[in-house]
């Protein structure tokens, strides 16, 4: 019987190349790096790797996870908000953002 980790690790190969450009897929542990494997996807995944993660680590999971991220796009961030329901004055990357003005903001 194989465990969950065991399971992600053979379906690790299913993700998107280019998101991990800087770091062989092989060497990536899902549960070690999960925080890495969630920023990446949600920043530059396309929708078979989200569907991909969220069978892994489920919703809830990739929220918690993702309030602690200290940067995070905009878009991924309205997309977090709307389909986990966690208040956007929740994520970390929303609080600091707004203390930290960038210096070309459109």
């Amino acid at each position: 019987m194989t465990t969950l980790t065991q399971q992600i690790n053979h379906q690790i190969l299913l993700l998107s190349k280019h998101l991990f450009w800087d770091t062989p897929l092989e060497n990536i542990n899902p549960e070690r790096s999960k925080k890495f494997i969630i920023q990446r996807v949600l920043e530059y995944g396309l929708m078979k790797d989200w569907l991909l993660i969220v069978e892994w680590y489920g919703l809830e999971e990739i929220g918690r996870v993702a309030t602690q991220f200290r940067s995070l796009d905009s878009k991924a961030l309205s997309f977090l908000v709307n389909i986990t329901g966690i208040p956007i004055n929740n994520f970390r990357c929303y609080t600091t953002k707004q203390s930290t003005r960038a210096h070309w903001d459109y």
